[in-house]
């Protein structure tokens, strides 16, 4: 699988959901005044194949998904020992008004979008043996002690993670000229970071790592 997910170490999106709102009809096939012998059969309204995706309001935001008590290290710096504790949980999203695509395929539009995913292909389903982790809704989130920083300085720092958020806006429309809107949201870049207590945080990140965590 094509990972989308990076790391970037900074000193200083329910699993989602399904495309909702699917209509359905009833058909009167007749019956006696008892209602005897009438059959009714549901159709589930199906999202076109050969619509087009536009985007709008597309964000990006860096989410603090965990952080440690502060521990303080003398000359030198050391290991921290400190565990992080989870603040936020990232996860893919996907929500619609009406028949759409599968979520894969709405991330798969998202990603060309944002530029996490690079290919040609018009649909996911044009694509010819590569994966992306971006098109997974049940992508996990990142592990909050998988890239532990390590200071070579006294002070009294804490240890946290985070992942870059994207969210937009879109609409889907058919040839037909029907149309879906809706919202999705996923993470990108997985962070890990350190910041001392007793210095000014200087990325917002930083600032609600203190929040959380500084005296």
């Amino acid at each position: 699988m094509r990972g989308m997910v990076g790391r970037a170490c900074t000193a200083g999106l329910v699993i989602g959901v399904l495309v909702t709102g699917l209509t359905a009809c009833t058909g009167d096939a007749g019956g006696d005044e008892n209602g005897k012998g009438r059959k009714s059969g549901k159709a589930e309204a199906k999202a076109c194949a050969d619509g087009t995706f536009a985007w709008s309001r597309v964000t990006k935001r860096d989410r603090l998904t965990g952080v440690s008590d502060p521990e303080w290290l003398g000359e030198g710096g050391g290991s921290l020992q400190n565990r992080m504790r989870r603040v936020y949980t990232p996860r893919p999203s996907v929500r619609a008004d009406g028949p759409a695509p599968s979520p894969a395929e709405i991330l798969f539009s998202f990603g060309k979008k944002t530029g996490d995913i690079d290919s040609d292909a018009r649909t996911l389903a044009e694509v010819d043996g590569e994966t992306w982790a971006f098109t997974d809704i049940r992508l996990p989130a990142p592990g909050l002690d998988d890239g532990r920083v390590t200071p070579h300085a006294a002070g009294e720092f804490v240890q946290y993670a985070g992942v870059r958020e994207v969210s937009a806006d879109f609409r889907y429309t058919c040839p037909d000229g029907r149309t879906v809107s809706g919202h999705a949201r996923n993470w990108t870049v997985d962070i890990s970071g350190l910041t001392d207590c007793d210095e000014r945080p200087d990325s917002a990140l930083a600032r609600e790592v203190a929040r959380h965590a500084c005296p």
